[in-house]
């Protein structure tokens, strides 16, 4: 078996396509790149889902008090309703004042 595919065969390739393909019915440009075993779908700045076929996972936020960031995660065999969430996720982080101000 090729090790660039999961027991179910499909790639973590094939399932990142799929969740940006899900992603531009909502409108929201995104980048696959794959490699190692595992496809990352490139949405924002901030977020970017890892896929390994089985799932999809992005991160949510910092946890303070364990010092370590919180992530989501949801299987990639429902694409369309990982899309949703990670929508919602995007549009957070466009609504969210910039970190910092920009240099002049």
């Amino acid at each position: 078996m090729n090790a660039a595919f999961v027991a179910g065969g499909i790639s973590p390739l094939e399932t990142a396509e799929s969740l940006r393909a899900e992603l531009d019915r909502w409108k929201i440009s995104a980048d696959v790149h794959g490699g190692y075993g595992l496809a990352l779908v490139s949405v924002w700045v901030g977020l970017v889902v890892w896929c390994d076929g089985d799932r999809f996972w992005w991160r949510t936020g910092w946890d303070d008090r364990r010092e370590r960031f919180t992530y989501a995660w949801h299987p990639a065999i429902e694409p369309a309703r990982a899309a949703r969430r990670v929508a919602f996720r995007y549009r957070d982080l466009r609504d969210a004042p910039p970190p910092s101000e920009p240099i002049a």
